[in-house]
C-alpha cells in the first residue's frame, strides 16, 4: 500500500469519506437547539395552546334550540359573536364571585407573604436552632393536596367534631361560627395561608442564602444591628423574590376553587357560585352550557393576564428608577 493510500480513509465501497465543510457544520450547530425544543413545543401545543384555542372558539358559539328541542336538528350550534361575553359581564353572580375573591385575596396575599418573609428572615439568622427541621415543618403543609387540607380544616371548623370547640366549651368560652357569615373568609384564608406559606418561604429563603457573606460583615463593621441588617439589606436584596411570590399568589387567588368547593357540603354559606371558577364549573357541568362557561373562563384568564402584566410592569419600572443614578 502506498503512502498516499494510507493517508486517505475509505468507506465501505472504497470511496474516500467526504469531510463536512465548515459551513455545513455551523448550520448543523445552529439547528441543533431547535430539534431539542421540538418535544416541548409539541407538548405545549397539544396540552396548553390547543385547549385554550378550543375554549376561545367555544366562547363565540351557542346552542340554538328550535321548538321543544326534540328530534334531529332541533338543537344546533350557531355563531354567537360576543353574546356570551356580554351575558357573563352582566351576570350578577359572576360579579359577586369576583368581589368575594377580591376580599379573600386582600386577606390571603399580605398575610401569607408577610409570614413567609418573617419565617425566611428568622431561619436566615445565625442563632436559629434546628433550622433543617424548621424549614421542613414550615414547608410540609404545601406538600399536602388542597382538597385534603380543606377537608382537614373543615372538620376542625365543625363545632360537633372539632377538638378546639371541645376545649372552648370546657373553658366556658364562646365558640365562634367560622363557617358562617364574615368569619367564612377567615376560615378559607387560613387554609390558603397554611398551605402556601411554606412554598413562598423557601423561595425567599433561597434568595437570602445567595447574598454574599461579605455584605453582612461590612454592615456589622459599620455598627448595624441584626434588625437594621434585615430591614436595610436583606429585604431590599430579596425584592425580586418578593415580586415573584406576589405574582404567583395573585394567580392562585384568582383561581381559588378547591377550598370553597370542599367546604360547601359542610355549610350553607358557600354558594355553588362562590368564586368565578365555581361559576364556570356550575355552568359547564351542571347547566350544560359549555359556551357560557368558556366565555367566563376566558374573561378570568384575561383578568389574570392583565393584573399580572400590570404588576410586573410596575415592579420593573420601580426597579429601573431605583437603579438609575
Amino acid at each position: 500500500m502506498t503512502s498516499a493510500a494510507r493517508r486517505k480513509p475509505y468507506g465501505v465501497k472504497g470511496a474516500p469519506y467526504a469531510h463536512p465543510s465548515p459551513t455545513a457544520t455551523l448550520k448543523g450547530a445552529l439547528r441543533a437547539p431547535y430539534f431539542f425544543l421540538v418535544p416541548a413545543t409539541v407538548l405545549f401545543a397539544l396540552f396548553f395552546a390547543l385547549p385554550i384555542g378550543y375554549a376561545v372558539y367555544l366562547s363565540f358559539r351557542k346552542v340554538h334550540v328550535s321548538g321543544l328541542g326534540l328530534g334531529s336538528g332541533a338543537r344546533r350550534e350557531i355563531w354567537a359573536g360576543l353574546e356570551n361575553y356580554r351575558d357573563a359581564l352582566g351576570d350578577s353572580e359572576f360579579h359577586n364571585g369576583a368581589l368575594r375573591v377580591l376580599g379573600y385575596g386582600c386577606i390571603v396575599v399580605p398575610v401569607m407573604l408577610g409570614l413567609a418573609l418573617l419565617f425566611a428572615l428568622m431561619l436566615d439568622t445565625e442563632r436559629v436552632r434546628l433550622a433543617p427541621f424548621s424549614r421542613l415543618a414550615i414547608f410540609l403543609p404545601y406538600a399536602i393536596p388542597g382538597v385534603v387540607a380543606a377537608l382537614l380544616w373543615g372538620f376542625l371548623y365543625l363545632p360537633d367534631v372539632s377538638p378546639f370547640y371541645y376545649v372552648l366549651e370546657k373553658l366556658h368560652l364562646p365558640r365562634p361560627g367560622l363557617l358562617d357569615g364574615g368569619p367564612l373568609y377567615l376560615a378559607l384564608s387560613n387554609i390558603a395561608v397554611w398551605g402556601g406559606t411554606g412554598f413562598n418561604m423557601i423561595v425567599i429563603y433561597t434568595s437570602l442564602r445567595s447574598i454574599p457573606a461579605e455584605v453582612y460583615e461590612a454592615a456589622r463593621l459599620d455598627g448595624a444591628t441584626p434588625l437594621q441588617i434585615a430591614l436595610r439589606i436583606k429585604i431590599p436584596m430579596v425584592t425580586p423574590s418578593l415580586v415573584l411570590t406576589f405574582f404567583f399568589s395573585i394567580i392562585a387567588t384568582l383561581q381559588v376553587f378547591s377550598e370553597p368547593t370542599t367546604l360547601r357540603p359542610l355549610t350553607n354559606s358557600v354558594r355553588t357560585t362562590w368564586s368565578p371558577l365555581m361559576k364556570v364549573y356550575q355552568d359547564a357541568f351542571h347547566r350544560g352550557d359549555v359556551h357560557s362557561a368558556a366565555a367566563e373562563a376566558t374573561l378570568i384568564a384575561i383578568a389574570t393576564l392583565v393584573l399580572s402584566f400590570g404588576f410586573l410592569r410596575a415592579a420593573n419600572r420601580r426597579t429601573k428608577q431605583e437603579e438609575a443614578p
